[in-house]
């Protein structure tokens, strides 16, 4: 099975227009304005997914069935009091006589009738919208109401449900109504024949091997792991670096993503096989703690002067050759990366130079969704890796996938100046 950025770019399409025909359907429904939030293509593990629905938290979806161009499941999953409060958002300001009991203990007959309807109308929307990019027609199912606190009442009956060390494509949107996000995820898990067939539609060149795909994921991994080790050793903080998931998205949406809020971070140019920039962000109190973590002695700083500068740059130069270098490493290459240019600005800010350099030559880019741990706090990170499309491609068919687990990720560090 081959895939490559054309393909990707209309699984990204068909995600935005399905989520746009799910919101005018829900408008048109209820008479509740409503807009498309944000839509990414998540490439996540088997038991990353599992993890999501093993969180204690109750769960309900409504999960159908597909038969034609895309042959599946696809299945819309909300956390319990937010699928309620979507039926009462959705309902009370509409013309229906429903009346939904938020605080019930158990979904009674009209509640979960209520949320199976506003669940097929998503999912219809979604279907809807992918074949109206794919010019084909995709049939449905009657749709089934599931709910739970673990991944087995969602996944147990779905034979397409990835394995543990499967990397699976997940869909994942946002519909937004008047003073109300409405937050859930959208499960797509076609039958592996039935996907293979419409990405060899779909590509525009020759493409690369699906795991080759699912071998730069496990890249980053291997990467993630050195930058912990690095890490650790150079400051003495016991560090742990997380990739919790693979984003596919585009570049004209990441602005939009970011969150509006002050950013402090990292950007780096790499040249190479591939060639590409590289950006870290954390959100500024994350920031502050990283200073306090990695500076031994109290700093009388207003801001980021210049030790928390130094710190920010020195942690980014760490994860970049980590992250780099394990690239490098395992594809048999040579990827040199720039000095850190430090970045402290508001939301869209921090992000827009590089996005208006990289979109004269690219629509879409990777995001790894990102968890580093030190000294026993949590800091979330954003981690911006985007290759160039062309040499991405080239890359990864020239990939060993064998060569990731038997290759030392070994980074080698750039001194940093003083400014």
């Amino acid at each position: 099975m081959k895939l490559d950025v054309n393909a990707l770019g209309t699984f990204y399409r068909m995600a935005r227009e399905g989520a746009g025909l799910a919101a005018g359907r829900l408008t048109h429904m209820t008479e509740v304005e409503t807009q498309v939030g944000v839509t990414k293509l998540n490439f996540m593990r088997g038991r990353e997914i599992r993890r999501d629905f093993e969180d204690a938290t109750e769960k309900v979806a409504v999960r159908v069935k597909l038969t034609g161009a895309i042959e599946g499941y696809s299945m819309v999953v909300f956390e319990r009091e937010n699928a309620l409060r979507v039926v009462e958002t959705l309902l009370a300001d509409s013309d229906s006589e429903t009346d939904i009991d938020v605080d019930a203990g158990e979904f009674d007959e009209m509640t979960q009738s209520a949320v199976t309807e506003v669940g097929h109308i998503m999912n219809s929307g979604f279907i809807d919208g992918w074949a109206d990019v794919l010019e084909t027609v995709i049939d449905v199912s009657t749709p089934e109401f599931v709910e739970g606190v673990t991944a087995e009442p969602f996944f147990g009956e779905v034979d397409e449900t990835p394995d543990e060390d499967d990397l699976a494509l997940l869909f994942q949107s946002s519909i937004e109504t008047v003073g109300t996000e409405i937050g859930f995820s959208h499960y797509l898990f076609p039958k592996r024949e039935s996907m293979a067939a419409l990405l060899d539609r779909l590509r525009t060149s020759g493409g690369i091997e699906y795991d080759k795909l699912d071998g730069f994921d496990r890249m980053a991994e291997r990467g993630a792991e050195e930058v912990a080790k690095t890490a650790t050793t150079l400051t003495g903080i016991d560090t742990s670096v997380e990739i919790r998931r693979l984003n596919f998205v585009s570049l004209e949406a990441i602005p939009e993503q970011v969150a509006d809020e002050t950013l402090v971070g990292v950007a780096f140019e790499f040249d190479g096989m591939p060639s590409g920039y590289l950006l870290f962000l954390f959100d500024e109190e994350s920031a502050h703690e990283i200073v306090d973590a990695m500076v031994p002695m109290e700093v009388d700083e207003d801001g980021f002067g210049e030790m928390g500068t130094s710190a920010i740059k020195e942690l980014g130069n760490i994860m970049a050759s980590g992250f780099l270098d394990g690239w490098a490493n395992v594809l048999d290459t040579t990827i040199d990366h720039s000095t850190p240019e430090f970045i402290h600005d508001m939301g869209a800010a921090a992000v827009d130079p590089v996005i208006i350099q990289l979109g004269e030559n690219q629509e879409f880019a990777f995001v790894f969704d990102t968890v580093v741990m030190a000294d026993g706090r949590e800091f979330d990170c954003e981690v911006y890796a985007i290759p160039d499309e062309n040499d991405l491609e080239r890359a990864l068919n020239n990939l060993d996938v064998d060569r990731i687990e038997e290759t030392p990720t070994t980074a080698e560090f750039q001194e940093l100046e003083n400014s």
